[in-house]
């Protein structure tokens, strides 16, 4: 464990390897850029910023569920609120980060087949994966200001803090 301490000798933060499902293999890699900072076992810096693009806070996935450098993808909460966006995404969505952060994820993906129990498949979905299950799912979703587009998501485990990490395809 790697910590930073306050002036009262307290820890400020924690970086802690371990807990994560010993069967997977896991990469950190930036919430912003997915630019890959730390080499395979290492830990990051306790500040956790990614030094390639200076804005993004490493993240730690499942090393087959990273998403590659230009793919779109965002960082969904256990509450179901956007915590990041990369920065294709932010393009793709029409959408900029600062006005994404802490909305609800509904107010930008909506399940493409409400009728077949869509938007429960979906929310149970980004749940587990917030929630630290390692099996990543898929799902069809539309932007929410679209009719009849259909984009196929992952959607597998990322953190710390534990959240959802949704790549578009």
């Amino acid at each position: 464990m790697t910590a930073l301490s306050s002036r009262s000798g307290r820890p400020v933060l924690a970086v802690i390897d371990g807990g994560a499902d010993a069967a997977f293999t896991w990469a950190w890699f930036c919430g912003r850029c997915a630019a890959p900072r730390v080499r395979h076992g290492e830990l990051p810096s306790v500040r956790r910023v990614c030094t390639h693009c200076g804005f993004g806070v490493l993240l730690r996935a499942r090393s087959d569920e990273v998403p590659a450098v230009h793919a779109p993808y965002l960082i969904v909460d256990a509450s179901l609120a956007v915590q990041a966006l990369s920065q294709t995404a932010e393009s793709y969505l029409g959408i900029t980060e600062e006005v994404a952060v802490n909305r609800h994820i509904t107010e930008l993906l909506i399940p493409a087949d409400r009728s077949a129990g869509g938007s429960a498949n979906l929310a149970a979905a980004l749940s587990k994966a917030a929630g630290g299950n390692p099996v990543p799912s898929h799902a069809m979703v539309s932007r929410s200001n679209t009719f009849g587009e259909r984009i196929q998501v992952r959607i597998s485990a990322c953190g710390p803090p534990p959240a959802a990490l949704v790549v578009f395809f």
